[in-house]
């Protein structure tokens, strides 16, 4: 099976993870995307958010949280690897390009979703053993 590395972006608030609705895929993922070559997790997801939602992050105040592995959703014979960052989002924040939608999910709500990424999943999952939703 063949590897797609990726990065995330975990913003919390009110107990809800930030997601957002790719118009390609049709459903609701967190926010970042591929690694180009000889790119850091940390610097994809800077260069992802920036093109995505118009945000410049400050790598200083992400912190890396975790990786999940699990298979990339619309995709065949493919394993999303992905390195999870939490950053405190300080403003409102607007969709562009590939993004339809922004909203904030709670485990319950995301659950009632009609299409649920595997990947989402194990991150709601830990974040709630962890206790930080």
């Amino acid at each position: 099976m063949n590897s797609l590395y990726t990065s995330g972006l975990l913003v919390l608030d009110h107990n809800k993870l930030l997601l957002t609705y790719s118009k390609n895929k049709k459903a609701w993922y967190l926010p970042g995307g591929k690694l180009d070559n000889n790119e850091t997790s940390l610097e994809a997801l800077v260069r992802e958010i920036k093109e995505e939602l118009s945000l410049e992050l400050n790598s200083k105040e992400l912190t890396f949280y975790t990786h999940i592995s699990a298979p990339a959703y619309g995709e065949d014979n493919l394993q999303m690897e992905q390195d999870c960052f939490l950053y405190d989002l300080k403003t409102d924040i607007k969709p562009t390009n590939e993004i339809e939608a922004i909203k904030y999910f709670s485990f319950d709500e995301y659950k009632e979703e009609e299409i649920q990424v595997i990947g989402v999943l194990q991150v709601f999952e830990k974040l709630i053993k962890d206790s930080l939703i």
